[in-house]
């Protein structure tokens, strides 16, 4: 994975996909805390793992939704981009092998906090983290993705990484729980 700002010897006959992208990655991390964060905080890497596993699998969020609000009449996630940017099986389920180098970057850059509470790690936007997603929240190319963030806002907000993870094992066991470690979730 790449900077955009180390790309400028690359030949421009190359592909590039967003997902080689640092800032790409960057960047959704940010709405995430700032979407479905609580002030601008997620409470745990299990709970932002998670949290981002739903915002990139847009049916897997849909079969959750449904299994935990059987009655709830809202309208499906848009799935133009569907699975933009893939995940691996992990011990605590879906991870992004990625999120370390990314969180660093955010926080180099004072856009987050990482502080350790108790057992786990709480990340939170800066002041100006939050002013950049702000912004980045209303750019139209984001308009999809934060459409996606809120409603897992919605449904799994409220709830602990753990639980999640519980959850995503229960429901998935076959695509996430019997994936070999390190295995792309398709």
């Amino acid at each position: 994975m790449k900077s955009l700002s180390r790309l400028g010897t690359r030949p421009a006959s190359l592909p590039l996909a967003a997902d080689d992208i640092l800032e790409f990655h960057a960047a959704r991390l940010l709405l995430l805390m700032h979407v479905c964060g609580t002030a601008g905080r997620i409470d745990g890497l299990t709970k932002m793992a998670k949290l981002d596993f739903f915002t990139r699998y847009p049916d897997f969020f849909d079969a959750a939704r449904a299994a935990i609000e059987p009655d709830t009449q809202s309208a499906p996630v848009d799935r133009s981009d569907a699975v933009e940017s893939t995940m691996v099986r992990h011990h605590y389920g879906p991870w992004d092998k990625r999120y370390y180098q990314v969180l660093g970057h955010l926080e180099a850059r004072r856009l987050i906090t990482v502080s350790k509470v108790k057992k786990s790690y709480q990340i939170a936007l800066s002041i100006e983290g939050a002013e950049k997603a702000k912004a980045l929240a209303k750019r139209p190319s984001f308009a999809t993705l934060i459409e996606r963030q809120k409603a897992v806002k919605k449904t799994f907000g409220g709830k602990s990484g753990t639980v999640l993870k519980t959850l995503i094992y229960q429901l998935f066991d076959e695509e996430v729980g019997k994936r070999t470690l390190g295995q792309v979730i398709t």
